[in-house]
């Protein structure tokens, strides 16, 4: 007989996570600090990130001394609709308190198409990358990284592939050209129309054959003629 492997929630100090919401909540009034799926999520504006995780690395009842992940999002015809379009969110790591607390931030979209926020390479420097990426996919430039370009997409990509408005096409492709012996661009050539795809799986769309594979299965030579 086996032993269940316990619950990962097993281990997490839920008293724990309380008081330390209570500890962000008291440092930023303004912001929105609560505990969604067993994590503290807190929500600020754009301008109070370096402040926040600054705080959030530097406090003794913190000690978030490790950025796990940043990454954007585009709520775009997202239902309810949202303060801002983008968001940006950071995913912060206590070793010392095995405790993860999640910063997010709401962005608008800027008359140039571009959103705006603080870079946090100097409190994180494992955020440069991040940020990059964070850039090159959905457009949201962080002031003050120094090294803020394209990292996934070559440099004169046009758009950014995870906004929701990008065409799923794209907007050109590449080809390698045997006169100028080099990778080349050209307009999306589609070999047929384009079709949609309703995201169905397939799987579903087998009804009442959910036990055949719990029979032996038997088939005639004259089948496969």
């Amino acid at each position: 007989m086996t032993t269940a492997t316990p619950h990962l929630d097993a281990h997490l100090d839920v008293a724990g996570l309380e008081a330390l919401r209570g500890v962000v909540a008291k440092a930023f009034p303004k912001a929105q600090v609560a505990v969604v799926l067993r994590e503290l999520t807190v929500v600020v504006e754009a301008g109070q990130i370096p402040e926040v995780l600054g705080f959030l690395r530097d406090s003794e009842a913190c000690k978030m001394t490790m950025l796990m992940d940043l990454c954007g999002v585009d709520y775009l015809g997202h239902v309810p609709a949202q303060p801002a379009r983008f968001a940006v969110v950071y995913h912060l790591l206590s070793l010392e308190k095995n405790v993860r607390v999640r910063v997010k931030c709401f962005v608008a979209e800027g008359q140039d198409g571009l959103a705006t926020v603080p870079s946090v390479v100097g409190i994180y420097p494992s955020a440069a990358w991040y940020e990059r990426e964070a850039y090159d996919m959905f457009g949201i430039v962080f002031v003050g990284n120094p090294d803020l370009r394209r990292i996934l997409t070559d440099y004169d990509f046009v758009g950014f592939p995870l906004r929701k408005d990008f065409p799923l096409e794209g907007h050109v492709e590449v080809y390698y050209d045997a006169k100028q012996k080099r990778v080349a661009y050209k307009p999306v050539d589609l070999p047929q129309e384009f079709r949609h795809f309703d995201g169905v799986s397939g799987w579903r769309g087998m009804t009442g054959n959910a036990k055949l594979a719990e029979e032996d299965a038997v088939f005639a030579r004259e089948e496969f003629k």
